[in-house]
């Protein structure tokens, strides 16, 4: 979830060049993340994700990113899902604020597209293969 279109674009880039073809969802605010995680009845082929990533600067909300992953975390059917907070310069505070709102780390958000791409290849390594999570995630 980020609401420049460019940061999507390049993180898609990333992971196709870091770990492969995958089935990445990208939404621009925290409204369309809500409706995403919520789901059509009528569309049974929305999975639910392994992984959220969600950029701290997110709008649709006074605190951005941070009501995105408190009503994520207190969703039953959703908080086993890991939430990864990317800030571009995490303050001391912020930092504290992510992880009271339940978020599983915050990492600050790559300036070029080579340390994204080297970024991503550790990140995938670790919560796609290396991590073991609950079987309903993924």
């Amino acid at each position: 979830a980020d609401a420049d279109a460019d940061a999507r674009d390049m993180l898609r880039d990333a992971l196709l060049e870091g770990t492969g073809p995958c089935d990445l969802r990208t939404v621009s605010s925290v409204r369309e993340l809500e409706e995403y995680l919520e789901g059509d009845p009528e569309e049974v082929t929305t999975p639910p994700p392994a992984l959220i990533l969600i950029d701290i600067d997110l709008p649709d909300s006074t605190t951005g990113a941070l009501d995105a992953v408190r009503a994520i975390k207190s969703n039953p059917d959703l908080r086993r899902i890991p939430v990864v907070v990317l800030a571009r310069h995490p303050e001391p505070g912020q930092v504290d604020a992510v992880y009271d709102a339940g978020a599983n780390t915050l990492i600050p958000k790559p300036v070029t597209f080579l340390a994204l791409v080297k970024l991503i290849k550790v990140f995938t390594a670790y919560w796609l293969e290396a991590a073991a999570l609950p079987q309903d995630v993924g």
